[in-house]
């Protein structure tokens, strides 16, 4: 592994362990070290020094929202009447549980932002009671989407 400004090169064998762990979280450490051809030790230590580097944040299971009644994702534009009210909206929108991303953007929108709800009036209830009620929130467009079709990280 090499630092080349603020990027991370990895060698083919960190790609093969990034590859395994990223198919199966809960792969154990020695099934890829026997795949692979090094020891469990050299694994571990390769891992630890990947995430030191900040290239690997974390682990996480994938909870399936749809087994607890979550149907309707949306992808939300905000309307701010200042740009200077970011702050305080992201404040206020990390408060509302279905808002799962939310990102600063260029082009009409000051911000954008993604949601899962039960149903189409869970979704118009948060929309009407939490988002447009958010100070300096001037509009909405929302999108619901009808299927993801693509879910993936970047490949390496």
């Amino acid at each position: 592994m090499k630092f080349t400004n603020e990027t991370v090169e990895i060698d083919g064998i960190d790609k093969e362990i990034l590859r395994s762990l990223m198919e199966d979280a809960r792969k154990p450490i020695l099934e890829i070290a026997r795949k692979i051809g090094i020891s469990g030790a050299a694994i571990h230590q390769r891992l630890r020094k990947l995430e030191n580097s900040g290239l690997i944040s974390g682990s996480k299971f994938v909870i399936n929202p749809r087994m607890l009644g979550y149907h309707t994702m949306a992808f939300i534009g905000i309307y701010l009447d200042k740009a200077m009210r970011n702050p305080e909206a992201v404040k206020q929108l990390k408060e509302i549980p279905e808002v799962l991303e939310c990102h600063y953007t260029t082009g009409n929108w000051s911000i954008l932002i993604k949601i899962l709800c039960k149903d189409n009036e869970h979704l118009m209830n948060v929309l009407n009671h939490k988002v447009q009620s958010i100070e300096g929130v001037s509009r909405t467009e929302t999108f619901i989407s009808l299927n993801q079709q693509i879910d993936r990280q970047i490949s390496v």
